[in-house]
């Protein structure tokens, strides 16, 4: 097993509100993409009370070579999945929360009126409750995107995941340019609502590309980034090229804030979702 640096070292998950995290989660059979794509951040985020909801089942229809989330043929949809996140927000009684799901290329609208069905729900029990969406690309279709775009989240985050030269063989079922035009086109649909993206490295592009996705992320009018460290959730997945220390985590993020971009959260252990609310405050 590879041995990572001890900047990558996270501690157990324990604790009481970690404890009730678990416990609603299982009792409510929802999902979240901390557990399924194994998040470094698990412990310290179930333990402050915060979860990324994963809607729309737990099984992918894609098979992208960096993510753990199963992939295959996926279950029917729960219609009661909405009502159920609403009402487990409300019992944690979140501030804010991020609702993501698997890509379902098998959906005509690609899930996105279970998206709007789950914001609305939310909204319905949580007046004060902030809501992230962090979506899929729809395979690019704009009546997929509005239909999000109606449900009113406060923000709206698709990840960009690479940089555009290790798309075609770690993201070989998606489309960099797509992934411009979905956060391109939310700008078009809503000018004033917020973006973010984020994307992960190690895994084998160099900073020029690194660079070169930041400016075209600003080009699509992205306001906010998240920069991460790529970690191998198995031997089965795209291997570790690099580590990249803190110090050229904070190099970058001060890099993405020349650019423009109006928060960026950059650092080994930084997810999508990792202290998301940060970015609204």
């Amino acid at each position: 097993m590879r041995r990572h640096p001890d900047w990558l070292k996270v501690k157990i998950g324990g604790g009481e509100t970690y404890v009730k995290m678990k416990s609603l989660l299982r009792k409510s059979k929802l999902h979240t993409i901390c557990e399924e794509a194994k998040c470094p951040n698990i412990a310290e985020c179930f333990g402050s009370g915060t979860a990324v909801f994963l809607i729309l089942g737990d099984t992918c229809t894609r098979n992208c070579k960096y993510c753990n989330v199963k992939h295959g043929k996926p279950l029917p949809l729960n219609p009661e999945e909405p009502k159920d996140v609403a009402e487990s927000v409300k019992e944690l009684n979140l501030k804010y929360v991020v609702i993501t799901s698997v890509t379902r290329d098998d959906l005509d609208d690609g899930g996105a009126d279970v998206f709007y069905d789950t914001v609305l729900e939310i909204k319905k029990l949580n007046k004060d409750c902030k809501i992230e969406v962090l979506i899929p690309d729809f395979q690019g279709n704009i009546k997929s995107l509005k239909k999000v775009i109606d449900a009113k989240p406060n923000l709206i985050n698709h990840n960009i995941e690479v940089v555009k030269d290790l798309f075609p063989t770690i993201r070989p079922e998606g489309s960099y340019k797509t992934s411009l035009d979905v956060l391109k086109n939310i700008k078009e649909i809503d000018n004033k609502k917020k973006t973010k993206s984020g994307f992960m490295i190690g895994i084998g592009e160099n900073k020029d590309q690194i660079i070169q996705t930041m400016k075209d992320l600003r080009i699509a009018n992205v306001n906010f980034l998240t920069i991460g460290q790529y970690l191998q959730p198995t031997k089965n997945h795209a291997v570790i090229k690099k580590y990249y220390t803190p110090k050229a985590f904070d190099d970058l993020r001060r890099i993405a804030l020349d650019l423009g971009f109006e928060h960026v959260e950059s650092g080994p252990l930084v997810r999508s979702s990792y202290h998301a609310e940060r970015a609204m405050c």
